[in-house]
């Protein structure tokens, strides 16, 4: 077996990156069971050592263990988000019940926990330093925080609740992929009245992939978002807005409202199970915000904020559709992007359009690399010998300002069948260090761009551009990990601050000195003109309030489902109605259900953490008013935003690191003078 399995051997690839172009679907299978069971061989040794429980002979030993498991699920999961299919799809339900007993029967392991719970005792009298520290409370903790001090009875509930968890995220996604990839409209270059060429041409390319003629409109983001923005047929766009906003609601096999009730309900029942009232409880002990009552401060904070300014957007918006369809005209929600794009264009002269032609691919990538270069000196080599899964995949070679390789980062930018909607940054490897040798990251950005047609480049959206600085900064977090222990490196941190890297980059986007570094007409090379970058720092803050409320929407809906006490019984759609009645600007649909669709929060890593966003934007703003106020590309902040923030990954609490960057705790403050909520 091992000579086929190209998981079994030691990777002959560049920097010893995953061997994609030798992987084949039948390898998963038997390379997941040899990792499970050289990784129980691992445990095995750990406790059946005599001698008596230290750091290294336990929680070190526990910290390297499974390196074959996790390379093998790590290729595996990050696949089946972006390059599925039907078969990837039955292993995932084959293996995900053998993965999570496995994993089970690790942290319920009773020798195990004693072992760690002898070192975790002794903490104070061991002599170790901060990163150590951090590694013993997080196993001791993670082991708690999975079963470990159950009776062994509520250990078998417990097993049972966390296989139904695993199998539940995973129908949820798929029900979620498969209902948006099944739709399609199939429409007329007549009906597009209003669309710009360029976004008729995606249309075009849309259908011929399918083998059809004529133009296709899909759910996917950069076919939908457009759509809605442009199409003046109200009709149409209410027609795919409904398409969209009924996803997993039908009456068919991937209707996700049982799913859902289950999901919260079998959270709910694992939380209590582990003596928190509510999963919100469970999930936040171990977050900045530390409790329920700090998140709800924040998001009521905000509402109270930004909810008279979102209200007077919304009329503006309203009133621009009025002049043109008359005065009983009820502003809906496949109106806003339409009507608020007309507006936009109105007031600022500055049509999203306009822009594209200026933010060509390659451009906008040498200009996001060009940044990294500038404020840390590191440099890009694209290496065609490092192996990809997909030919729309590029693999870079990351070095160094001393010129030492730092990384490897992988760069898919297009949608695809099979590839999960949005936009994501994971890894294929973690960096640590071991016998003084530092193995350093491989990184991946994910995203969902406007493709290239037939007689044209691929030209983003502003949005995208903004996009890409968000996925980039957590790709810089991964790949500037300098830490002993991969559990810790990159971005396993807090979740509340995992959004600090990313967000903190998409500030530069409106910023002159960036624009001008790589801004350029794709047919002409003409640079950006100033008036164009004028327009964009004009609009920065343009309907920013009613932006702010979504988002708050989100983050009370999915507060509300986890902070249940008692099982949910309730029909899903009118109790999502009922939360979302405090932020709503526009009527609400019959019919339609963001509960359903909601991956972040149901199958994505965000339940009860949807507030994170707005946590760390908070963070974000007062980190970059430091920018702003010594100089974007200031060498001396950004080194220390690195090596405080970026290569510390987990090996601190992240207020301490966060205080250490900026002298002092983020307010609300610098985010609200950005957003001009106040002077």
């Amino acid at each position: 077996m091992s000579e086929q399995n190209p998981f079994l051997t030691i990777y002959q690839t560049p920097h010893q990156t995953v061997p994609f172009n030798l992987i084949k679907v039948e390898h998963y299978e038997p390379a997941m069971r040899e990792g499970m069971k050289r990784e129980e061989d691992e445990i095995n040794a750990i406790i059946n050592n005599p001698e008596e429980p230290t750091f290294q002979n336990t929680i070190e030993a526990l910290d390297r263990s499974g390196q074959l498991l996790e390379n093998v699920t790590t290729v595996f999961g990050n696949l089946m988000s972006a390059d599925t299919n039907d078969d990837m799809e039955a292993i995932a339900e084959k293996m995900i019940p053998i993965l999570t007993e496995h994993s089970n029967n690790i942290t319920l392991n009773d020798r195990l926990f004693q072992r760690i719970k002898t070192v975790y005792t002794q903490r104070e009298s061991l002599n170790l330093n901060a990163e150590q520290l951090m590694l013993l409370e997080k196993t001791y903790d993670g082991f708690i925080r999975n079963g470990a001090n159950l009776s062994e009875e509520d250990k078998q509930t417990f097993r049972k609740l966390n296989a139904e968890m695993g199998m539940l995220t995973l129908q949820f996604s798929q029900n979620l992929l498969k209902e948006t990839h099944n739709y399609e409209m199939e429409i007329s270059k007549e009906q597009l009245d209003g669309v710009p060429d360029n976004i008729i041409e995606s249309f075009a390319e849309n259908a011929k992939e399918r083998g059809k003629e004529g133009y296709i409109v899909t759910l996917d983001a950069p076919s939908y978002g457009p759509f809605m923005k442009y199409e003046k047929d109200r009709e149409l766009r209410k027609e795919i807005y409904m398409a969209y906003s009924t996803r997993c609601t039908h009456d068919n096999e991937f209707n996700n409202q049982e799913i859902v009730k289950k999901l919260i309900n079998t959270r709910l029942a694992l939380a209590q199970l582990l003596g928190y009232p509510t999963f919100a409880d469970y999930v936040l002990k171990k977050r900045m915000a530390e409790n329920k009552e700090n998140v709800y401060r924040l998001l009521r904070q905000l509402l109270d904020a930004y909810l008279p300014k979102a209200k007077e957007e919304v009329a503006k918006v309203e009133s621009v559709a009025k002049e043109q369809e008359g005065k009983e005209f009820k502003l809906m929600p496949w109106d806003w992007a339409f009507y608020s794009n007309i507006l936009k264009n109105k007031e600022y002269q500055l049509n999203d359009e306009e822009l594209r032609p200026y933010f060509e691919l390659s451009q906008v990538k040498k200009g996001v690399f060009g940044l990294a270069t500038r404020l840390y000196g590191i440099t890009f080599k694209e290496n065609k010998d490092i192996p990809v899964f997909n030919k729309d995949v590029t693999a870079y070679e990351v070095y160094d300002k001393d010129g030492q390789y730092l990384a490897v980062l992988y760069v898919d930018f297009f949608p695809r069948k099979g590839k999960h909607a949005g936009a994501w940054e994971t890894g294929y490897k973690e960096q640590w260090i071991e016998n003084g040798i530092n193995s350093r990251p491989h990184a991946s950005l994910t995203m969902n761009f406007t493709k290239p047609t037939a007689d044209k480049p691929a030209l983003l959206t502003f949005g995208e551009v903004e996009t890409f600085l968000h996925e980039f900064g957590h790709s810089l977090h991964s790949m500037f990990a300098n830490t002993t222990y991969a559990s810790l490196s990159g971005t396993n941190v807090y979740w509340d601050f995992v959004e600090l890297p990313s967000q903190f980059m998409e500030n530069f986007a409106y910023e002159k000195e960036f624009l001008n570094t790589f801004a350029r007409h794709y047919k002409t090379g003409e640079p950006i003109p100033d008036e164009l970058i004028q327009k964009i720092k004009n609009t920065a803050n343009y309907n920013i309030a009613y932006a702010c409320i979504r988002q708050l929407s989100f983050g009370f809906l999915d507060m509300a489902w986890y902070t249940h006490t008692t099982p949910f019984t309730e029909n899903i759609m009118e109790y999502e109605k009922s939360i979302g009645d405090k932020t709503r600007l526009l009527p609400k649909v019959e019919g339609t259900c963001m509960t359903v669709q909601f991956s972040h929060i149901m199958a994505g890593g965000y339940a009860a953490g949807y507030y994170s966003y707005k946590w760390a934007e908070v963070l974000d703003a007062d980190a970059f008013s430091l920018f702003k106020e010594k100089g974007i590309f200031n060498q001396e902040v950004a080194t220390s935003f690195r090596e405080n923030i970026l290569s510390k990954g987990g090996t601190e609490p992240p207020m301490v690191l966060y205080k250490r960057f900026r002298g002092q705790a983020a307010s609300i403050n610098a985010l609200l003078r950005r957003n001009g909520i106040i002077k």
